[in-house]
């Protein structure tokens, strides 16, 4: 018996030797081959492809048609898995890959039917350069099926890949119009149901558009607001909700961007330099793909392209970085792209009062079940997101993302700009999700600008919420779309220019662009400081300034912090929190406590706050009410805490130090299960999850191999190094056109999405320490060449 044991233990080994070995065999077999020579049908001449320690791609080819065919290679060998959730998700295809598990987030995207307006519309987005995406669609395609084996990830999911369409370079493009404004529009409602049960002045706090730290390139600072008396509003007569406690703000980032630049004037040779970080969710692989193109164009300047920068895999385009002439970036403009319509809906045929409606009937299929029927109701103005109430009265999205031409293929023209006003020309046709475009030529010259698509709405419906729905539009025109409503800010007289997705414009231009939830100007007057603060600059100057974690915007508040704790009991809370945070090291730094408790206590002061503001809203709406965001509450908050007006008390509390205190105690109490408050640092609570999208669904050794490492992270969102456990840059960029070589560049994540490649998570450290990695590509450590492929 103990002889039939042993030898069972070890068929038993073997067998699982056996496995190992094949599940090893099997993932090396979707890794990327780095050297060697391969044929790729459809090119015109061999292209070489290098790739240096980190492995940024240097793509050098006889053609433009042939570089985009081989980038489309290349980014499908290593990140096509990443490539299909971006047009997965955006069409709202995810369950036909996961299953069930995804037909909530499918019927979300599903209901603005991106893949049929794709469809519909793909000249729009083509334009003239359809050849250069179908020459990228079929290297995307070659690329996928020269690997031995399927991506490991669709090994996984027990999956096949489906073949990539020219169409899914659209839908990657829109997927970051997901990522990057709010598709659902429920600010813009929350904010209108809010309205409707509370006075106006009450409103009018919490609508507050503005702080004392606005840093906007045009106009001036709105500062903080000024408190309604008694008379106007008083808390104390007004309805409360149910409960005891009240909900708490939603502690997350601020999708978007820093970015400025500086020009010829204000450097040692007369160079002007942009700076570029981009911040979006963190994931290993990143978002972006770090590549040089180099072929000749007659349309370039001297013939000839060298562009190098991020390019997003899906896309045959560097979509920030410097062509040696002019270089770009993006910060998210918050813009106000979307409205409701109210209607009242009828049959397509329509009818006396009421709106046409036509239903599409979208099938989601579900890997593993039946398809799911899914009906789209769709009026002129856009798809019904809110069926009809009672009265009748549903409700339309009118969103710039639904309309052609939201999205076209001209950025990749800024690969031939020659200069800055050629690159203007240029950024006046392009469409993207509205973002604040700074731009820098090689003649020492710098400019800003919104990039892509912003309403036309003139008087047009949809016409504000509150005002229209009460009387349903049905006999005006939608509005419409256009890429070149915004002003532009060249050659500013003091050579500096400052984006960080706050209020950039004033007066009528605001106007055009609207309000779409821009950020807290803290961080963006940190880095108008910073410019400020010295008049000559250079590369390390602006990394220096992309890696500030001063915590200037949380100064007072600490200072606050310890003023209330002085007149607190010893047992109390604030006393508490005031005693392990008395050092402040003034910085989101990984080792300070202060900033940690200050930083909490601060939010859940914010929250009782709004609670407060918001209670007569709360007790009507009861479990139908959300609070809406308010990034410029701090605006208002900061009054209050400085004057304690009784009547803009919440009724909770029967003094603003008790508000304080109940908000000390929140903290303390939540942090009391870890340790003593003297030892809760920044670095404990900020500590990166970068993981790939599939470690969840693994068990422990095998998840921790799909992340990153678990460093502890300094920076935040109210300063420009904006950091948190999965979410901040996405990339930082330094670069002068014309001395890219000077430039600075990180990356976290690393170019790979395969864990067994030397390139997963490289130059993820650099990212982490804040070490300057250079721009351009380093000496090539492997060499691809890929030729043209013999006549079938």
């Amino acid at each position: 018996m103990l002889r039939w044991i042993r030898r069972l233990a070890v068929l038993a080994a073997l067998l699982a030797a056996c496995a190992a070995l094949l599940a090893w065999w099997l993932l090396r077999g979707s890794l990327a081959p780095l050297d060697g020579e391969l044929a790729v049908p459809g090119l015109a001449a061999p292209v070489s492809v290098e790739r240096d320690s980190l492995g940024v791609v240097t793509i050098q080819a006889g053609s433009e048609a042939d570089a985009m065919r081989v980038l489309g290679y290349v980014h499908a060998q290593e990140r096509y898995f990443e490539m299909d959730l971006m047009r997965r998700n955006a069409a709202g295809e995810l369950s036909e890959l996961f299953g069930a598990v995804a037909l909530d987030v499918d019927r979300q995207q599903r209901v603005h039917r991106m893949r049929a307006r794709v469809d519909a519309h793909l000249d729009a987005f083509a334009g003239d350069r359809l050849p250069q995406l179908q020459a990228y669609t079929d290297g995307v395609n070659a690329g996928l099926g020269a690997l031995s084996v399927r991506p490991w990830p669709y090994l996984l999911l027990r999956q096949a890949p489906r073949r990539w369409q020219v169409a899914d370079s659209a839908l990657a493009g829109y997927a970051m119009y997901f990522d990057l404004q709010d598709a659902q529009n429920l600010r813009e409602l929350r904010l209108w149901k809010l309205r409707q049960h509370v006075p106006a002045a009450l409103f009018g706090l919490l609508a507050h558009d503005g702080t004392q730290w606005d840093a906007p390139l045009f106009g001036v600072a709105r500062g903080n607001a000024a408190l309604p008396g008694p008379a106007q509003v008083d808390l104390r007569t007004l309805p409360v909700p149910d409960g005891d406690r009240p909900s708490r703000l939603a502690d997350k980032g601020t999708p978007g961007s820093n970015n400025w630049a500086v020009a010829g004037a204000l450097t040692a040779d007369g160079r002007a330099i942009v700076a570029d970080d981009m911040h979006l969710g963190l994931r290993a692989p990143n978002i972006w793909f770090r590549v040089r193109l180099r072929y000749p164009d007659s349309r370039a300047p001297d013939g000839r392209v060298d562009v190098s920068g991020f390019s997003l895999p899906g896309l045959p385009a560097v979509i920030v970085g410097s062509n040696g002439h002019v270089a770009w970036g993006f910060t998210n403009s918050y813009a106000d792209t979307a409205d409701w319509q109210p209607v009242r809906p009828c049959a397509a045929a329509g009818g006396p009062g009421c709106e046409p409606v036509v239903r599409h009937d979208e099938t989601i299929r579900v890997a593993g079940a039946d398809p799911v029927a899914f009906p789209v109701e769709e009026t002129r103005f856009g798809p019904i997101l809110h069926p009809a109430d009672a009265q009748g009265t549903a409700l339309a999205l009118r969103w710039v993302a639904h309309q052609p031409g939201a999205l076209n293929f001209g950025l990749a023209d800024l690969a031939i700009a020659s200069d800055l006003d050629d690159a203007l020309a240029i950024a006046a046709g392009a469409a993207t999700p509205a973002q604040n475009l700074v731009l820098a030529d090689r003649g020492g010259r710098i400019a800003w600008r919104i990039l892509g698509p912003l309403p036309v709405r003139d008087g047009r419906c949809p016409a504000p919420l509150q005002d229209a729905v009460s009387a349903p539009a049905t006999d005006c025109a939608p509005w419409s779309i256009s890429t070149t409503r915004s002003p532009v800010l060249a050659d500013p007289e003091n050579h500096r220019l400052w984006t960080a997705n706050a209020r950039v414009l004033d007066g009528e231009p605001l106007a055009v662009a609207g309000d779409g939830g821009y950020a807290l100007g803290a961080r963006a007057a940190q880095i108008r400081d910073g410019l400020l603060a010295k008049d000559r600059f250079d590369e390390t100057d602006l990394l220096a300034i992309q890696l500030d974690d001063r915590a200037v915007f949380l100064r007072r508040w600490w200072q606050l912090l310890q003023d209330e704790a002085k007149g607190a009991p010893a047992g109390s809370a604030l006393h508490g929190l005031a005693e392990a945070g008395a050092t402040w090291q003034g910085r989101a730094s990984v080792d300070s406590v202060s900033y940690r408790l200050v930083r909490a206590w601060r939010l859940a002061v914010h929250a009782r706050i709004a609670d407060g503001l918001a209670a007569p809203a709360q007790a009507a709406l009861g479990d139908e009410f959300a609070m809406p965001d308010l990034p410029q509450l701090e605006g208002v908050a900061w009054p209050l805490l400085e004057q304690r007006p009784p009547h803009l008390l919440s009724r909770r509390y029967d003094s603003w130090s008790a508000l304080l205190e109940d908000a000390a105690q929140e903290v303390r109490d939540e942090l009391a299960g870890k340790g003593p408050l003297s030892e809760r640092t920044w670095g404990e609570r900020n500590t990166a999850r970068i993981c790939h999208p599939l470690a969840n669904a693994l068990p422990g050794f095998f998840r921790t191999r799909l992340c990153m490492p678990g460093a502890p992270l300094p920076g935040d969102g109210s300063m420009p190094r904006v950091q948190g456990p999965a979410f901040g840059a996405s990339q930082r960029m330094v670069v002068s056109p014309g001395h890219e070589a000077d430039g600075i560049v990180h990356m976290p994540g690393g170019q790979s999405g395969h864990p067994l490649s030397p390139f997963w998570g490289a130059g993820h450290d650099d990212w982490v320490e804040g070490r300057a990695t250079p721009f351009l590509p380093g000496p090539a450590r492997h060499t691809l060449t890929l030729a043209p492929a013999a006549p079938q």
